[in-house]
């Protein structure tokens, strides 16, 4: 019994993994189920049999691709010594979105935001729960800076965790659209300032 649970959770993984790329760069609408047999050489049977159907399989994409975003996060993050550098943590991973060791696609929290906003409930649900998170991680290394002295007492620390987060958002989605690597270096250069602006 044990050898068929793990021999469908390898099936299970090998399709997540292979429609993660296309799920992210072609979004919930635009992923037919030709695209996912394709991709995993896979029948429409043996996908739906380890998935109820596509929604469930591009759930279980984006948590994929947010999962590689935030393991290479929290690698830098384990070498910073102080807060400032593991908030400018972000900086550094985010700056290579368009690198191999990033999600197929770039972004898959500002990708699968725009796809699903109107269009699928559940992942934007999903998209929110990973924002929150993450506002939330930053909330806690900013005033983790602040009780350590390294920041000053005053933050605001709510705003400051949601403006790095629009930075960094904000500044894929230009680079994205106008191509222009240097669009997002320059908003990054923001973000390096108002990090730096918290100090004490």
């Amino acid at each position: 019994m044990e050898t068929e649970l793990s021999k469908a959770e390898r099936t299970r993984q090998f399709i997540i993994e292979s429609t993660s790329g296309i799920f992210n760069k072609k979004g919930y609408a635009g992923t037919s189920l030709s695209d996912l047999t394709d991709a995993t050489g896979l029948t429409k049977g043996s996908i739906y049999g380890n998935f109820k159907n596509k929604e469930e399989v591009a759930v279980a994409a984006f948590e994929h691709n947010t999962g590689k975003v935030r393991k290479q996060v929290a690698a830098l993050m384990d070498k910073a010594d102080t807060y400032y550098d593991k908030l400018m943590v972000y900086s550094s991973v985010y700056h290579n979105f368009n690198t191999k060791n990033f999600p197929e696609g770039g972004c898959p929290i500002l990708n699968t935001a725009v796809d699903a906003d109107d269009t699928n409930p559940l992942l934007k649900e999903k998209v929110a729960q990973i924002i929150l998170r993450w506002k939330k991680r930053l909330e806690e290394l900013i005033q983790g800076g602040i009780d350590a002295g390294e920041f000053k007492q005053d933050v605001d620390v709510p705003r400051t965790a949601l403006s790095i987060m629009a930075l960094v958002e904000g500044g894929i989605m230009i680079a994205r659209v106008t191509g222009k690597q240097a669009h997002l270096d320059s908003i990054l250069k923001t973000m390096h300032l108002l990090v730096t602006d918290l100090k004490i």
